[in-house]
């Protein structure tokens, strides 16, 4: 307890009420519910053959499929409708590659976030006097909003692929006894997608969140801060020089060569250097 109060102390939470720490939370948040809402998925749907010798009917035929949906490995019994004789169907398709892929970087995300917040709330010190970690902290952004953009879309397309190939219409064709007109086959229930239609979600959510979160990134790199000095170098510049040289009213240059003091009047008689001269000396 000693140890973590002391961590707790000496972390500055502050940095959470920043856009910086604060979206990465909600970044570690999100891939959380990305890839368990993938990951943890399981699905059944149920298909009926009424065949015409009712003793080999089977109304209530249950298909259980789950992530990672390689759904060629899925298989169940029906009746053949030819006596008490059954038949093993399996699903087609296999949609594991785009399903695994996107939970990988779920999972990757989730990690990265976590020791991202880590590291700016008790080493933060160290974060921006280092210039090496801004910048890898903001290649590391870039390449995980543009990681979130191909897994999300790249499992979109196959979760559309799985809600055909686990279609129960499209299940009955696989039934042999089903393609005899005899015979009568139906879709009990389907199954659920809104779990899977979330992991969507939260994936094209997070993308929106690893790409807003560069700008932020951004700043803390050297190449923002150069940029930011470059830029208001020479402003600085003339407003110095201008503070340094300040308008002396009455004199043109430092040197005192041409001083009026305001005095714009015709040359006077009398001659200053050489002091009040009489009209009987000009004689």
């Amino acid at each position: 307890m000693d140890t973590a109060n002391q961590l707790a102390s000496g972390g500055t939470f502050q940095v959470l009420k920043l856009p910086l720490g604060f979206i990465r939370v909600l970044e570690w948040l999100f891939a959380i519910f990305a890839f368990a809402t993938c990951g943890g998925y399981s699905g059944q749907l149920r298909v009926s053959v009424d065949c015409v010798e009712k003793g080999s009917s089977n109304l209530s035929i249950g298909i259980d499929f789950a992530y990672p949906f390689r759904l060629y490995q899925v298989s169940f019994e029906a009746p053949a409708c030819e006596g008490m004789r059954r038949e093993r169907v399996f699903l087609i398709g296999d949609y594991s590659s785009s399903a695994e892929f996107f939970v990988t970087i779920a999972v990757f995300a989730f990690l990265y976030s976590l020791m991202a917040t880590i590291v700016y709330i008790f080493f933060q010190n160290k974060y921006r006097e280092n210039s090496r970690a801004p910048l890898i902290d903001f290649v590391v952004t870039v390449v995980f909003s543009f990681m979130w953009l191909v897994s999300s879309s790249a499992w979109a397309k196959a979760l559309s692929d799985v809600k055909v190939a686990t279609d129960p219409d499209e299940v009955q064709l696989l039934i042999s006894a089903c393609k005899v007109q005899t015979n009568r086959c139906g879709s009990v229930h389907g199954s659920r997608w809104s779990g899977l239609n979330t992991s969507v979600a939260f994936g094209f959510l997070n993308f929106v969140l690893w790409a807003g979160n560069i700008w932020f990134v951004f700043k803390e790199t050297v190449w923002h801060k150069g940029a930011s000095r470059l830029a208001g170098g020479p402003s600085e510049k003339q407003a110095s020089t201008f503070d340094q040289q300040p308008y002396n009213q009455g004199s043109f240059d430092q040197s005192g060569s041409s001083n009026t003091q305001g005095n714009l009047g015709p040359p006077s008689e009398y001659s200053q250097v050489g002091g009040p001269t009489s009209y009987t000396n000009q004689m």
